[in-house]
């Protein structure tokens, strides 16, 4: 029944691609996508909120502290075992594999990630794991509008727009932020982007956050309603906090990463492995129950005026009306957060850092505010701190100082901390890319040099194919040969450039026809001059494995029109300028989303 409803729909979508005009149809497909990306987001999100409600009843009730360590274990386990038993055995995470697909696989991402992501994500997540959901949403998002666009025939630029309106619509549903969603799509992924592409991402991520709004209970959604009034005196202690923040960021991108590095260097199976470290995580989330789940609920503990309430039916409870017994308690799962979470996603399950880094960015603006004040220093509002802390952390840890910002003022439910949302971020930022050249998604893209910046050159050059332009047709000459041979291969071929090789076919020198112009009008030294003492060496040498950034950068620096490729220490053709510059201008062209 459901694929007939699938079928009906798929005919009416192509009936419309048939009658409306290549712009409107991408605006309705931005709306179609924009649905999808907010379904995906009530699932996960009401499945995590109904097993955190379960969870936190049980535990009261019964008087069970350890059930939430169990959980967890529970959710890792299942996550491991649909990995390997439904989704063949491997699964990708994090939203670097958006940047990959947009700038190697030409903005095609496979049809699994459609449903994977939900499925995987809502066990590990929903059942205690220590991660965000907002990285499942925003890869289910964009694969929705990759296949769609693949369903319907659509070019590789509005492919890679409609990947744009699904990351837009996932975020906006999720927070009820659709300014905060055009943004991330933007910032973080298409960083080329013309601003006439911005009206069918605005469309989606609007549409994403009104069915969420309609759908979707509102108690769910990380929201703030009390805030405190902005004094410009504070403005300093903001300042201290965007380094405070941005130190901590840098903090939580190298632990995390070593985490990673620690498990899989394991020599475990599977199972094994998961339960391992989805055992640490239960006696992390025994001690500190707050690591349980996304978090979202101590998040607004946290900024009301009862914080207290965090130490409540915990091993702390007994210190829940001391401030200094508070914020120790902070200041630990604070630090820790960042084990709990490189421990959930390396051990076996899914999940993401995106609602991690708001937990964080709470607790560190909780921390660093209340030590103030209870040392007498100044008297800061707790509550701005804790909202604007999650901004600092966010554009640190994501390099998206932007998508910060509004993310915390819609979230707020207005702009009146905008000044400092905007000092810390920004603060933060410099602090974090100082020492992090890449952001948390993008660092293991460069390692593997496949880095997708804000460079424009290099984006558009990474996705260009040395092998593609190298020509191997050029004819070769011998060292020992006179000119007589040259000439006679000048005369009947278009070549400007020849390889000399020896008879292993190592090469030896080239020869450029400018270089024996004045020679070849003189038929005694055509005659009696042999190759090999008018051959140069070349300046520099391409390998089919350079990047094509690499071969452009050689050609800057040899300042010449044409550059040997050698394989296996073998000639094996030439690379020409003018052929590398008019790739990348067919390939601009091309990736130009407008």
């Amino acid at each position: 029944m459901f694929k007939k409803y699938i079928s009906k729909l798929e005919t009416v979508i192509a009936l419309a691609q048939s009658l409306l005009t290549p712009k409107q149809f991408i605006f309705l497909s931005a709306v179609l996508v924009g649905i999808s990306a907010a379904f995906a987001v009530i699932v996960l999100k009401t499945f995590a909120h109904w097993v955190f409600s379960f969870a936190t009843y049980v535990s009261g009730i019964l008087k069970l502290g350890f059930i939430n360590s169990i959980l967890p274990i529970i959710g890792i386990l299942l996550t491991v075992f649909v990995v390997k038993r439904v989704l063949g055995g491997t699964i990708q995470k994090g939203t670097s594999q958006i940047l990959y697909a947009v700038a190697k696989k030409a903005s095609i991402i496979p049809k699994k990630q459609m449903y994977a992501q939900i499925v995987t994500s809502s066990l590990t997540v929903g059942l205690g794991g220590s991660a965000g959901l907002e990285s499942p949403i925003v890869i289910t998002g964009a694969a929705f509008g990759s296949n769609y666009a693949k369903k319907y025939n659509l070019s590789y630029k509005d492919r890679t727009l409609l990947i744009g309106c699904g990351v837009a619509a996932g975020i906006a549903a999720a927070f009820n932020a659709p300014i905060a969603g055009v943004l991330f799509a933007i910032e973080v992924l298409l960083v080329d982007v013309s601003i006439s592409a911005f009206t069918p991402i605005m469309i989606a991520a609007a549409t994403g956050a009104l069915v969420s709004v309609i759908a979707l209970d509102e108690t769910i959604l990380l929201s703030f309603k009390q805030q405190q009034t902005f004094n410009y005196h504070n403005i300093p202690f903001y300042v201290l906090l965007g380094l405070f923040t941005g130190f901590i960021s840098v903090y939580y991108s190298r632990n995390f990463q070593r985490v990673e590095h620690f498990f899989a260097r394991l020599k475990l199976s599977p199972y094994k492995k998961a339960l391992f470290g989805s055992s640490i995580l239960a006696i992390l989330i025994f001690i500190f129950p707050t690591l349980f789940g996304e978090g979202y609920e101590s998040i607004k503990t946290l900024s009301e005026n009862n914080p207290g309430q965090l130490l409540e039916n915990t091993l702390f409870s007994s210190f829940r009306n001391n401030s200094w017994a508070l914020l120790l308690f902070v200041g630990c799962t604070m630090m820790i957060k960042v084990f709990a979470t490189g421990i959930t996603l390396s051990s076996g399950g899914n999940g993401g850092n995106f609602a991690p880094s708001l937990f964080l960015g709470s607790y560190v603006g909780f921390f660093f505010s209340k030590f103030l004040n209870l040392t007498g220093i100044t008297k800061l509002p707790i509550s701005n701190f804790t909202m604007v802390g999650m901004a600092g952390i966010l554009s640190g840890l994501f390099h998206a100082p932007l998508t910060a910002i509004f993310l915390i003022a819609e979230i707020t439910g207005g702009y009146n901390l905008m000044i400092p949302l905007m000092i810390v971020s920004s603060i933060s930022f410099a602090i974090s890319k100082r020492f992090e050249k890449h952001s948390m998604d993008v660092k293991n893209l460069a390692k593997k040099g496949h880095a997708f910046t804000s460079n424009k050159d290099t984006n558009i050059l990474s996705t260009l194919d040395t092998n593609a332009i190298i020509q191997t047709d050029y004819l070769t000459v011998s060292p020992d040969e006179n000119l007589e041979k040259l000439v006679d291969l000048i005369s009947h071929s278009n070549q400007v450039i020849f390889a000399v090789v020896d008879k292993d076919k190592k090469m030896v020198g080239i020869v450029h026809f400018n270089t024996i112009r004045e020679i070849i009008f003189n038929p005694y030294r055509v005659k009696f001059t042999l190759i090999k003492e008018i051959m140069i060496p070349p300046i520099e040498i391409i390998s089919p494995e350079d990047s094509m950034e690499t071969v452009m950068n050689k050609f800057e620096k040899a300042k010449v029109v044409f550059l040997p490729v050698l394989k296996d220490e073998k000639y094996y053709g030439f690379i020409s300028k003018s052929i590398a510059l008019e790739a990348y201008r067919t390939k601009l062209k091309s990736m130009t989303i407008d």
